[in-house]
């Protein structure tokens, strides 16, 4: 299920995007400041780019880029 991302509470978003850009295997050694990598992902957002991604079964939530999701989930 994809989450329309302006729904989401500031503060939310904000957790969201820093908990999807420090998880492991997300830096591959960037040393670029966490509020900038925060900032590239909601930019990605604004832009259409990425998508969030919720899944009921495991409860989380996940960025994707939006040629990433089933094409079906997009059209929902």
């Amino acid at each position: 299920m994809l989450i329309p991302y302006h729904l989401l509470e500031a503060d939310t978003l904000d957790r969201l995007l820093e908990d999807f850009v420090t998880r492991d295997g997300t830096d591959n050694g960037d040393e670029t400041p966490l509020v900038t990598r925060v900032e590239r992902a909601r930019h990605a957002l604004h832009k259409g780019q990425a998508v969030i991604v919720f899944d009921a079964e495991s409860q989380q939530c996940q960025l994707a880029l939006k040629s990433e999701v089933p094409r079906e989930w997009l059209e929902e």
